[in-house]
């Protein structure tokens, strides 16, 4: 019964579009020139809008085209077999990144035997004219970095002039599968290190942006590590603060139970986590509270997270993925320019969702007792990735949430409401002795909101909540769902992932006065 629920959910949106598209397209024949300039310039004025001012800009930096290759290893060295394993176009990915409101996307192409050429002398070109084509999404070059001793991770080169030669110094030289023959030797924590320190030694505006991927995906079991592991994400972040930092907290290939007619599978694992499932659709270093992500922060380390969609074949097409946009997405608060958003995802003025369960979140912690003026005016004011430093006298310290709860539908014709938002608080006690530690034990969720708690202005939600005598170091982060899981639970194999939707902000650090 739940396949044909399924099934019948699916083809409701499809019919609903076709006769949006065709009223659109009726309604637009009886335009007056006009009107027709009237809407192309609202469109224009927003896209002005976007480009002047700070606004929640959607994004995806794990993206696969056509140059995720296969290979022919029958052929000395190996040949590369185009869209041998993602199978789409860079501008056609672009064009769906549109269709599904993002606003900025990396193309993020692995590797193998010399793929470095490949990416430098075919992707590259692609690229380019993907943004020509597609100017209204902005599309940066990177690649899904085959990380020495280590998982996947994303490379994004800021854009530039040899933006394509600086990858290619990079790949080149540190991608552990670019070797031909290849021995293995480049597979070592020392290469990675010295990859960083040869990304550190680049023009600080050329410095690339590393993050990890799927980083339990390898994981045997809770808390069992695979390939990556607590000691090289402190490693990294030690050596390279500005470049490594942070981890995607919702992987990609979320569409894994979905059947290509919108049924089932109920061997579909989400994220295609095969050992240790994720939770709530969130690796489960991010998702626990108290976990891996919280011991990260809990040491005042700015180590953000992210949700991606990991494309290569879309689920229509027989894969286990979501387009660009469609399920998850990364909002970053930056003008829509290429270095402003680099910029404040290094900041971590970031947040993220699946299934558009939200599409703004802003979040205010000031010092109690303080105007928002004064407040602001001192510096004891403080967003998403930012610290507020608490005047010597005050110990109270305000949140103030806003959020977006869009009443458009999302991309399964769904409009899910958010039914809880948890106020999470964890002390800042410094640099851990045990590098592999993975625990923060003073984490916990301080406030659960729901719909008594916050006032609802349209589709806009506001609630604030008073920190009384914060002596301590610490940091607040949010998170909130559709569902009344209190902590989010396991996936069991075969969900729904649209049933099971959640954001997660970064956090904000407090910081007393000593």
């Amino acid at each position: 019964m739940g396949s044909m629920k399924k099934k019948f959910k699916k083809v409701l949106p499809l019919v609903a579009t076709t006769v949006l598209a065709t009223t659109a397209l009726t309604t637009q024949t009886f335009f007056t020139d006009g009107q027709a300039q009237k809407v192309e310039a609202k469109e224009s004025s927003m896209e002005q809008v976007k480009q002047n001012n700070p606004t929640w800009l959607a994004g995806d930096h794990h993206i696969h085209s056509e140059w995720s290759v296969g290979w022919d290893n029958t052929t000395n060295p190996p040949t590369p077999i185009r869209a041998g394993d993602a199978i789409y176009p860079i501008v056609k990915n672009a064009e769906k990144a549109k269709e599904y409101g993002l606003d900025w996307v990396m193309t993020t192409d692995h590797g193998g035997p010399n793929h470095s050429k490949v990416n430098l002398e075919q992707a590259y070109p692609e690229l380019l004219k993907a943004r020509e084509e597609v100017p209204e999404v902005l599309q940066f070059f990177g690649m899904e970095f085959d990380t020495p001793a280590a998982d996947h991770s994303t490379l994004m080169i800021p854009k530039g002039e040899n933006e394509s030669e600086i990858l290619y110094g990079i790949e080149s030289q540190f991608n552990k599968r670019d070797p031909y023959p290849n021995d293995g030797s480049r597979d070592t924590e020392s290469t990675m290190i010295d990859a960083l320190n040869y990304m550190l030694k680049l023009d600080k505006d050329q410095q690339p942006i590393h993050i990890a991927h799927h980083p339990s995906r390898s994981a045997k079991g809770d808390g069992e590590w695979g390939q990556d592991t607590p000691e090289e994400f402190r490693n990294w972040n030690d050596l390279a603060p500005n470049i490594s930092i942070g981890m995607e907290g919702a992987p990609g290939h979320q569409a894994a139970a979905l059947n290509p007619d919108g049924t089932l599978d109920t061997k579909g694992a989400r994220g295609s986590y095969g050992n240790y499932p994720t939770m709530g659709g969130f690796d489960q270093m991010a998702a626990k509270v108290g976990g891996l992500w919280d011991s990260m922060l809990g040491e005042g380390r700015h180590w953000w997270i992210t949700a991606t969609s990991d494309s290569h074949v879309n689920w229509r097409d027989g894969g286990s993925d979501f387009w660009p946009g469609e399920y998850a997405k990364t909002y970053i608060k930056a003008e829509k320019d290429y270095k402003d958003i680099m910029d404040n995802l290094r900041n971590g003025n970031v947040f993220v969702t699946t299934g558009d369960l939200i599409s703004e979140l802003d979040v205010k912690v000031q010092a109690g007792g303080k105007s928002p003026l004064f407040a602001k005016s001192k510096g004891n004011s403080a967003s998403l990735g930012e610290t507020l430093t608490i005047p010597g006298k005050s110990k109270d310290v305000t949140v103030t949430i806003r959020l977006k709860d869009p009443e458009a539908a999302n991309s399964n014709g769904d409009t899910p409401q958010v039914k809880r938002v948890d106020l999470i608080m964890g002390e800042v006690t410094g640099a851990v002795n045990d590098r592999s530690s993975a625990t923060n034990p003073t984490t916990k969720v301080v406030k659960r909101f729901t719909e008594k708690d916050w006032k609802q202005d349209g589709e806009y939600i506001e609630m604030t909540y008073t920190l009384e005598n914060v002596e301590k170091d610490s940091y607040i982060r949010l998170r909130g769902t559709n569902t009344d899981q209190l902590e989010p639970a396991v996936d069991p194999r075969g969900e729904d992932p649209w049933t099971d939707l959640w954001f997660y902000s970064n956090p904000v650090f407090i910081k007393t006065a000593k």
